[in-house]
């Protein structure tokens, strides 16, 4: 299976998914960090890949998707963005929609 095919499947795989440097528990960079946080936030379920665990999706992933810096988020299989269009679309409260419409909603309030 090339990179692309395999990149294709973890997409359709996950409503919701980050390419991150590191995991959600142990970020190894800022940005990374701060997309999590966002993510938390919003109490979406997600799903994370560490591209330093797999060079060959890290590169893949650049011409996949014409967006050459991580994180890299996705939601139905389209890229959203990385963290600065994170980061707004969560200001603005966009990104709470988007998750919710994707499947991925906050928990419900008890």
């Amino acid at each position: 299976m090339d990179v692309n095919e395999r990149i294709k499947k973890q997409l359709e795989s996950y409503p919701v998914l980050l390419y991150m440097k590191g995991t959600p528990d142990f970020p190894q960079c800022g940005f990374s960090a701060k997309t999590v946080s966002i993510l938390r936030a919003t109490g979406a379920k997600f799903a994370y890949i560490n591209i330093f665990e797999d060079p060959e999706i890290r590169e893949g992933l650049k011409a996949y998707s014409s967006w050459p810096t991580f994180p890299q988020l996705y939601v139905n299989g389209e890229l959203i963005g990385g963290c600065d269009i994170a980061v707004e679309l969560y200001e603005s409260g966009e990104l709470q929609k988007i998750l919710s419409e994707a499947g991925a909603p906050a928990p419900a309030a008890q």
